[in-house]
């Protein structure tokens, strides 16, 4: 069985409401980072109601997350993106476009229900180490 360990940074939020599961798990290579959310770290409340806002704080905490894991944005390989509206696409995907660069990962985007704290996006990440 291969070894897999904990990322944790104070640089990103804690699991959503002391949920069980870890801020990303560094196995074989690759660094799984659960979804994050538009939250800063400590904080409770999201930080604004637009999907540019809450985008741009999504991948503030993901850098955030595989700089403490050993990676960075640019060495992602595959993102999932959940969004409540598939109408917030296209701004959503403006701000994703700029921290991707050129070569952007493999995603699957997905309209979902509803997210914690009325958040209207969610992306969880994959990176090589």
């Amino acid at each position: 069985m291969a070894e897999k360990d904990v990322v944790r940074t104070e640089e990103a939020p804690a699991p959503f409401q002391g949920a069980p599961y870890s801020q990303a798990i560094r196995a074989g290579g690759f660094v799984f980072v659960s979804g994050q959310l538009g939250l800063r770290p400590g904080e409770t409340e999201l930080v604004g109601e637009s999907i540019a806002e809450q985008t741009e704080q999504v991948f503030a905490n993901l850098g955030a997350i595989l700089e403490a894991a050993g990676s960075s944005l640019g060495q992602v390989v595959k993102t999932t993106v959940f969004l409540v509206d598939l109408g917030d696409f296209a701004a959503m995907n403006e701000v994703y476009a700029r921290h991707v660069g050129a070569s952007p990962p493999a995603r699957s985007t997905f309209q979902v229900a509803a997210l914690p704290s009325g958040a209207r996006v969610e992306i969880e990440a994959i990176a090589h180490l």
